[in-house]
């Protein structure tokens, strides 16, 4: 590949998990408003989220399976459209329907099939483009997209919420259409010279792949989930905190709440940068990082001046910047090209899963107690920390190990 093409090849993979992301964080910002437009409960408003993200992890593996199977492009631009579509009707919904809320989430469950073959679909993308110490940092700058969607979706969604609250759900067809193009023109897949699998042979490769690497896999797996469940059930509770202690709205709330998102984006770039395919210095980062945010939510019992907040919160920041871009690389890594989708959508479908249910547990956690939310969520990420500390043990192939699993690399 041409040195140009990749670059912008990169730019166009690069572009796919920005969909996913705005699909739930470009509405943080503007949820006090929808609740009270739309006079909704915070449960009815934090399902929102979960719909979203609940349909997308429903989805997420039967368009793995696809994507193995046919192409990449061939899922992603149809999902790219289908998210346009989901957005258009919540929008429509907000703005003129008698049962607002239901169609609004009818819209925005349509959204969330769509985003299930998104940025799940990009990862295995990624690794079927790119081999060896490339595809880390590629993996890594796909995960800094996603956070730097993260970072800039609060400010454009509280900046739309100046125009009107709803005006958030009209910006996804812009953004789809231009993922779109960069995708149809600059990702060139090459065509699969051998017939698809069989369903069943297809299976039996899945079967004996988790059979060989389902402890690790579980483990890694959990980890990425629970950086996405904390990040958002923070996010919700952030959210609410500003409008409502703070009295910070608008542009100005959207800024704020960037804060630890820019932490981030920049910890996920240093680690895909860094990484390369050292499988032991995966394991440490993702350790590390676990206990960053076991440190920061411990710490943010104690503290609730905004600027001390928002820099103990910036520590868990740090540490899941440094969980993602492990995990993903660790799990791309797993299986061979034909069974890559699958496997990769499978991890998507957890982090949607965290996604899902970090508002509403965060939702009930806030009306019981703040301390104790902080205390459960600090005891929760150091016994994941437990867990990839003992049953994180990669094995790679030593000629006795099955055939699709394609680390060559070993430690315990």
């Amino acid at each position: 590949m041409a040195k140009k093409n990749k670059s912008m090849a990169i730019w166009a993979i690069g572009s796919i998990p920005l969909i996913t992301t705005l699909g739930n964080s470009m509405l943080i910002p503007i949820l006090p408003a929808m609740k009270k437009a739309l006079h909704l409960s915070e449960m009815q408003v934090s399902l929102t989220i979960t719909g979203y993200s609940i349909a997308a992890a429903i989805f997420i593996p039967l368009f793995g399976y696809l994507s193995d199977r046919f192409s990449r492009k061939a899922i992603i631009i149809p999902a790219l459209f289908l998210t346009s579509i989901g957005g258009l009707l919540a929008g429509f919904a907000a703005a003129a329907f008698s049962n607002a809320y239901l169609w609004l989430m009818v819209g925005r469950i349509i959204q969330g099939i769509g985003a299930a073959g998104t940025a799940p679909i990009a990862m295995a993308l990624a690794g079927d483009l790119f081999k060896g110490a490339e595809q880390s940092r590629v993996l890594g700058i796909l995960e800094a997209s996603n956070g730097l969607g993260k970072v800039l979706s609060p400010i454009l969604g509280a900046l739309l919420g100046l125009l009107i609250w709803y005006a958030v759900f009209f910006a996804f067809p812009v953004i789809c259409v231009l993922s779109i193009f960069l995708t149809w023109i600059w990702i060139k897949e090459k065509k699969n010279q051998q017939a698809p699998l069989s369903f069943r042979k297809y299976v039996h490769g899945l079967v004996s792949v988790f059979k060989l690497e389902g402890r690790w896999l579980f483990v890694t797996y959990l980890a990425g989930g629970t950086c996405l469940f904390t990040l958002f059930g923070i996010l919700f509770f952030l959210s609410d905190l500003l409008e409502e202690k703070h009295r910070i709205t608008g542009f100005t709330k959207g800024l704020v709440l960037a804060i630890p998102l820019l932490v981030m984006v920049t910890s996920n770039y240093f680690t895909g940068s860094r990484i390369k395919k050292n499988l032991e210095k995966m394991k440490k980062f993702i350790l590390i990082g676990l206990l960053f945010m076991t440190l920061s939510y411990t710490l943010l019992i104690w503290f609730d001046k905004l600027i001390l907040f928002l820099i103990i919160l910036s520590i868990s920041s740090v540490g899941a910047g440094l969980v993602l871009p492990c995990t993903n690389s660790l799990i791309t890594g797993a299986v061979g090209k034909d069974r890559r989708g699958f496997v990769t959508s499978l991890y998507g479908s957890v982090r949607f899963i965290g996604v899902a249910i970090g508002p509403p547990i965060f939702a009930r956690l806030m009306s019981w107690s703040v301390a104790g939310m902080f205390l459960s969520i600090a005891i929760f990420t150091f016994i994941v920390a437990l867990l990839i500390l003992f049953l994180l043990h990669v094995k790679g192939l030593d000629g006795k190990k099955d055939k699709h699993t394609t680390f060559k690399y070993t430690y315990t």
